[in-house]
Order: C-alpha cells, then sequence, then structure tokens
C-alpha cells in the first residue's frame, strides 16, 4: 500500500476547525454587537461623568 502524507491531511482538519470557530465567533459578535457597544457606552458615560441615555435598538446608547 502508498503510504499518504498524514501532514497534509492534519493541516486540513486544523483548518477547517479554525473556519469553524471563526463563523461561530463571527455569528456571535454579529449578534450581541449592540450589547457590547451599549456596554462600551455606558463604561465611558461613567468615566466622562455624563448620563447614559439608552436608544431604541441595542446599540443606539448615547452619552449626556
Amino acid at each position: 500500500m502508498v503510504e499518504l502524507n498524514k501532514k497534509g491531511q492534519a493541516l486540513v482538519e486544523y483548518l477547517l476547525i479554525i473556519a469553524v470557530i471563526s463563523v461561530i465567533v463571527v455569528s456571535l459578535v454579529k449578534l450581541l454587537g449592540g450589547y457590547l457597544q451599549d456596554s462600551i457606552t455606558k463604561s465611558s458615560c461613567e468615566l466622562l461623568d455624563k448620563t447614559y441615555v439608552e436608544g431604541s435598538k441595542p446599540g443606539e446608547g448615547t452619552c449626556k
């Protein structure tokens, strides 16, 4: 029997794992991005001694 290159197979498997993890991370950031932006805005409002005003949608909050 001919021995196949096992290193190439392992490389492809690692690339597939990285691709799946990347898709999951991008999807989570897309779904939760507005909430993450609101939490960062709240923190920056507190640092600037301003009041956080919640927006109508996630990610639309502002400091006043």
